[in-house]
């Protein structure tokens, strides 16, 4: 949504920067005004792109994982010392929200709602979806 209002906000700058520049160098005569906002336009929207290329590669590389609502899911999920995360994927969905993906490992596992249920008062996260699976006595490290 972002890059997207981004795009189109850099059309309309680099559009009047253009027709500022044609109009004083039609008015004035300042033909070198056009290339110079050129440039403008261009330093301006590489800034823009550097911004939205920060804040879109936490997500693209799965760096919400070191958001403080991960821990939460840990701590939340492996409270009865049985319940152990094989595997937790955590993505934002909004400006304050989060979908997560999380594969339990239990000597005696729990339904998945049963889960779900434990994830509840973490109000950030919006989409859960649970995996679990019976681990061997002689596999689990607990």
């Amino acid at each position: 949504m972002r890059a997207a209002y981004l795009h189109v906000l850099a059309d309309a700058f680099t559009s009047i920067l253009a027709i500022g520049a044609l109009a004083a160098g039609m008015l004035a005569g300042w033909a070198w005004l056009d290339p110079v906002m050129g440039l403008v336009g261009s330093a301006v929207i590489a800034w823009w792109s550097k911004g939205l290329l920060a804040q879109s590669s936490r997500v693209l590389l799965d760096r919400e994982m070191d958001a403080p609502v991960a821990g939460a899911v840990r701590r939340a999920i492996e409270v009865d010392g049985d319940a152990e995360i094989a595997d937790l994927h955590l993505w934002r969905v909004g400006r304050e929200r989060f979908a997560c993906i999380l594969t339990i490992v239990a000597r005696a596992p729990l339904t998945p709602d049963a889960y779900r249920e434990r994830l509840a008062p973490i109000e950030s996260l919006a989409h859960v979806s649970v995996e679990v699976n019976r681990c061997p006595s002689d596999c689990c490290p607990r």
